[in-house]
């Protein structure tokens, strides 16, 4: 007996495709790659925009629409909730800045932290604060959790069969980052985020590396990826 609802499943994989199409696309490509007739197609559209969660002219394509900016509104203090603790732990066992950092476009972007205990020397790593992907740990990290790609360099390469990065000086000298993805359901698309810790030069990076990969498993599992 099948264990998921096929029409819920269908919607579901519909957003994730228009999620993917900036542009927007057209119900018969969306019936294309849903593999379903379009007066099918046309049914789940209807309902997706009826939940505020789509939007389309008349003729035009369709897009996300604004009930889904409400959702990831909705989502952010269950994330809080749930990954705060693990940072707070993160950071204590490393003794080291815990983070988790997003892509936005092409850049990475810290949404939470959480400070070790210990008056340690600490490295300006905030919430907000954003560089480039190919730049850092976390960037590294997230570029590594994509498929593979022609122009990945050594890094990302190496980051994508050990399952981390480290990096040492890239955003800041004497700064030493490790991190690791959240890890998405095979065949799903999901939030491009990591987890990682960063701190001077007396990192230990061994346990670092250990408790990273850790703590990225247990949010993946905890905030569904």
């Amino acid at each position: 007996m099948a264990t998921t609802l096929q029409t819920l499943d269908r919607g579901l994989h519909a957003l994730e495709i228009i999620a993917e199409h900036a542009e927007g696309i057209s119900v018969a490509d969306l019936a294309e790659q849903l593999d379903v007739h379009r007066a099918i197609a046309y049914r789940i559209v209807t309902t997706l925009e009826g939940h505020g969660l789509i939007t389309r002219t008349l003729e035009g394509p369709v897009r996300l629409g604004a009930g889904i900016s409400l959702l990831a509104s909705r989502f952010e203090p269950q994330l809080r909730a749930v990954a705060q603790p693990l940072l707070r732990t993160l950071a204590g066992s490393t003794r080291a800045t815990a983070f988790i950092s997003v892509a936005q476009g092409t850049e990475c972007v810290v949404i939470m932290e959480a400070q070790p205990e210990e008056g340690l020397l600490r490295v300006g790593y905030r919430v907000g604060s954003r560089h480039p992907l190919t730049r850092g740990a976390a960037g590294i990290a997230i570029l590594a959790a994509r498929p593979p790609q022609p122009e990945d360099d050594e890094a990302v390469c190496r980051a994508r069969a050990e399952g981390f990065s480290l990096t040492r000086g890239q955003l800041q000298r004497g700064a030493v980052g490790v991190a690791s993805a959240i890890a998405s359901p095979q065949g799903r698309s999901g939030v491009e985020a990591c987890v990682g810790v960063v701190a001077m030069d007396d990192l230990d990076t061994d346990t670092a590396i250990r408790e990273v990969m850790s703590h990225a498993d247990q949010l993946a599992e905890l905030i569904g990826q």
